[in-house]
Order: structure tokens, then sequence, then C-alpha cells
């Protein structure tokens, strides 16, 4: 077998994997049902302030909101917020309060 020349100059660590690295919109295949949580690494909040997403009581949440109208995966949050009683701060574009309504009326 010849090698090329062009592949003998090429480092054998050559690949670095893109999951690894922290692209966004790249994420291996759930292979099982620990990967539950997949969504989060095309959230938006992941990219910003974590502060703005919970905020001191009576502080604003609009900034969040504003983050969360935009997101991709804007329904998944608010499953996994709804699946797992989360209490605090912003999930899914809803803040505490506008989740219990929510749970109420459902």
């Amino acid at each position: 077998m010849t090698v090329s020349p062009y592949q003998a100059s090429v480092p054998t660590d050559w690949f670095v994997d893109p999951v690894e690295l922290g692209v966004p919109k790249v994420r291996r295949v759930a292979d099982d049902e620990g990967d539950q949580l997949s969504w989060q690494a095309d959230s938006l909040c992941a990219q910003t302030d974590p502060e703005a997403f919970f905020p001191e009581k009576g502080g604003s949440t609009r900034e969040a909101k504003r983050i969360c109208s935009s997101c991709e995966v804007k329904s998944q949050c608010l499953e996994y917020a709804l699946q797992n009683d989360e209490r605090f701060g912003i999930w899914g574009g809803l803040s505490e309060r506008e989740r219990r309504k929510l749970r109420k009326t459902a």
C-alpha cells in the first residue's frame, strides 16, 4: 500500500470533535434516555448572562423573555421545567407564576 506525500503530512490527531468544542447546533444523537437535555446545546440562554433568567424578587423578567422569544428550543425548555417542577427562574419564556397558572389550567 502506497502512502501519498499529502497523507503522510497530515497529523494523526487532526480531528477535533465539534461536540467537545461546543459548536452550536452540533450534538451527538441521543442513544439512551439519559441524554434528555441535549436541547440545551441550542439554547440561547446558555450563550447569555444567566442572571437575567434568575432575577431578584421583584426584578424584571423582560430581558430573559425577550431572549426566549427567539429561542429555537423554547418548547423543550418549558416542557423540561414543567416536568421537573422548576420553581425558580425563567424557563421556556415563562416565569414561576406563569408556569403555576399553566399547570392549574392543564
